[in-house]
């Protein structure tokens, strides 16, 4: 018989405190074996009065001498230390281009922020209310997903272009164009049944990306609890609090937990893809070929494609700087600076643009502090200057790439139409 045995937890009603959350736990609350160690899966809704008080009933009155959480060491910081973006330092931030990642960042905390709004509780509440009591009741602590730059830096490197414009047009329409939500609603997700039907047509649908945020974290947090219930010393009774999406796949990963190889290589960054890489120096090469070929044509047919070029390039991204509402300066040196980064890959037009839009506009320390506040609300990304910032960034970017191909289109049609 394997060693790792599943079992059906019978919801324990000395451990909850009302009808509502007895009936929940037939669902989402299972305990499985990790050799001598009994682990309580709990899948919670990271936006949910339920989850809180599950949590809370869970840890005061359960014998749990270890409490787990899916939460990686960077995001149990940002979570617990809600001040660490007045430390964010802006120059960095874009001189290491983490800009994109950090404007991922913000869109998931927006939206997160404006369906908290709405209910009532804070995002991650119930990972902040078991890692205040593990505290409080001095039980051991462990953090068990996959540090978020690996899991970004994998989605990054194994989905396609297409795909990845699908996960970020998801977080702008999330952010701006967010339907309403209702509790029942985030509620009905956590039942078993839906969230597996749900996450189903996720994987069949972009089956890429749920293998990079769903399934791999799944196999890697399994591997995190054997490895706590192997190591020695391990503790006797475990509390893992997972979201609910991530239930299903833990259940079936503890059947043959990820051995140590298995975990290091899921936590590990895939080298960049090289087809961007080409794809950029491509245009690059491409783009110097037609002008070589227009000014062989005739010396007025080659300044006719380089004017387009700077037309076109330099006008769409300070088209964007200027609907960032940038700063004039900025929205100038978008226009000189779009022509040249498009045509080097290593630099792109957002970074420089998003570095002139610091330098003439420094975040002032209110900005900071209300960073949080100001994303959930649509206006207030054009007004704190942080926001604005990576919307400048954005915008920019996103200007010189339509630039970039529509002036090769044009140059195209110029030479050989």
């Amino acid at each position: 018989m394997s060693r790792y045995v599943l079992v059906l937890k019978i919801p324990d009603r000395r451990c909850c405190s009302g009808k509502d959350i007895v009936e929940k736990q037939d669902d989402i609350v299972k305990t499985v074996y990790l050799g001598d160690t009994e682990v309580t899966l709990m899948g919670t809704a990271h936006v949910s009065r339920l989850s809180v008080e599950m949590v809370e009933e869970h840890i005061q009155n359960g014998d749990y001498d270890c409490v787990a959480v899916e939460l990686c060491a960077p995001r149990l910081e940002n979570l617990t230390n809600r001040a660490w973006w007045k430390n964010l330092d802006i120059y960095q931030v874009f001189r290491k281009k983490k800009a994109g990642l950090l404007l991922i960042n913000l869109a998931l905390t927006a939206y997160q922020k404006r369906l908290a709004d709405r209910i009532g509780v804070e995002a991650g509440q119930e990972m902040i209310r078991a890692v205040e009591l593990a505290r409080e009741k001095n039980i051991r602590l462990e953090v068990i997903d996959r540090d978020i730059s690996t899991t970004l830096h994998r989605l990054v490197t194994e989905v396609s272009i297409w795909q990845k414009f699908k996960i970020f047009g998801g977080l702008i329409a999330g952010v701006f164009v967010g339907e309403e939500i209702s509790e029942e609603q985030i509620e009905d997700l956590k039942r078993g049944d839906m969230l597996h039907s749900v996450v189903s047509e996720f994987g069949e649908e972009l089956p890429a990306i749920k293998r990079v945020l769903i399934d791999e974290r799944d196999e890697y947090m399994v591997g995190r609890l054997a490895q706590i219930a192997q190591a020695p010393g391990a503790p006797k009774k475990i509390l893992a609090l997972v979201g609910a999406g991530h239930l299903m796949g833990m259940l079936l990963a503890v059947e043959s937990p990820p051995d140590a190889d298995h975990l290091e290589k899921l936590n590990k960054k895939p080298p960049p893809s090289r087809v961007g890489y080409f794809i950029g120096w491509g245009i690059c090469v491409f783009i110097l070929a037609m002008f070589v070929v227009g000014f062989r044509q005739s010396p007025e047919l080659g300044e006719q494609l380089v004017l387009t070029w700077v037309l076109f390039n330099g006008g769409f991204c300070a088209l964007g700087t200027l609907i960032a509402l940038g700063h004039p300066v900025s929205i100038i040196a978008s226009f000189f600076a779009a022509p040249l980064t498009s045509l080097n890959p290593t630099i792109g037009a957002g970074m420089v643009v998003g570095l002139v839009e610091s330098y003439m506009r420094k975040p002032k320390v209110s900005d900071f502090e209300t960073l949080r506040e100001d994303i959930a609300i649509y206006s207030m990304w054009w007004k704190n200057r942080v926001a604005r910032l990576f919307l400048v960034f954005f915008l920019s970017s996103f200007g010189s790439m339509i630039g970039t191909y529509t002036a090769g289109a044009y140059i195209v049609n110029q030479v050989f139409g």
